[in-house]
């Protein structure tokens, strides 16, 4: 079965960007010229995904209305001739067809995953966490396609952060392709059973659901989304990707701000300024 939805939970407060996550979601906060979500919607769209299901919270109206329809500001644009700008307001509602879903309590990202289960039915689907770009979405179908499992993706974290992820414990069968035997949530690192750290994309099967309503929660209240891997992993029904590619963090001020620099290097109109910009301050601060 293809893949054609994404659930993105989006309902958290963002408290490691604080004081700027107060009032705007942190899934807004712009980077370069887009709000950072922008970026995982396309980024799922560019994979083939069809259906975008935010999982929200009484706060986060705006990321609804950001891609929605501002019927008032495409008039003004379309009246003042300003055609490119008409044309980047329309683009995050052409993406995808989207729709919302309320998480009412903070209960843990098994939880808001849990929540979208109406929204996705029964059918694979897969999840991709806002705090990061990582498009690895195309190997994880084709891995999905080949063994019909959840799949994960995976990648090597240093020694010294490999307790602020969950850690893989797998049996490698091709190259950079594991069977899932175990997930550790972030383990010291004598408890670790590996360096292959969880990224946030997921590809999960809907047997994820029933595991989700019997996982009991865990630390803080919460229901974590780790625990039902595990047991699907148990199962060996969870394999995973060894991804190598680029990832953007922006989970963190510093995150925020490299991502930023990165995409505005890579960005055609900006990226020259920015880059003799770079330069000069380099030279200033010798």
């Amino acid at each position: 079965m293809r893949i054609r939805k994404a659930v993105l939970p989006v309902a958290g407060l963002g408290t490691r960007i604080l004081p700027a996550t107060k009032v705007v979601p942190k899934e807004l906060l712009p980077l370069v010229d887009k709000p950072t979500l922008q970026y995982i919607v396309e980024e799922a769209v560019e994979a083939g995904i069809e259906e975008i299901i935010f999982v929200t919270s009484h706060s986060k109206h705006a990321i609804e209305d950001h891609f929605d329809r501002f019927s008032e500001l495409e008039q003004t644009l379309e009246r003042k001739g300003k055609k490119k700008e008409l044309a980047a307001v329309r683009r995050p509602q052409e993406l995808a067809k989207f729709m919302a879903v309320r998480q009412s309590e903070p209960l843990g990202l098994g939880h808001a995953i849990l929540c979208a289960r109406e929204a996705v039915g029964d059918e694979p689907f897969a999840v991709l966490l806002g705090d990061e770009i990582t498009p690895c979405l195309p190997k994880m179908l084709e891995v999905f396609e080949k063994y019909q499992t959840s799949v994960l993706a995976l990648f090597q974290t240093p020694r010294e952060q490999i307790s602020s992820y969950g850690i893989a414990s797998v049996e490698e069968k091709e190259p950079y392709i594991y069977q899932v035997k175990d997930l550790v949530e972030k383990p010291s690192i004598e408890e670790a059973p590996s360096d292959l750290a969880v990224a946030g994309r997921y590809i999960v099967t809907p047997d994820i659901f029933p595991i989700l309503e019997r996982t009991k929660p865990g630390r803080g209240g919460e229901i974590q989304f780790t625990d039902a891997l595990l047991e699907q992993a148990h199962q060996g029904k969870c394999y995973g990707i060894h991804y190598t590619g680029s990832r953007l963090d922006m989970g963190t001020p510093l995150g925020l701000l490299t991502t930023s620099i990165e995409l505005g290097l890579q960005h055609p109109e900006i990226g020259p300024a920015l880059r003799e910009y770079i330069k000069g301050v380099v030279q200033r601060q010798r």
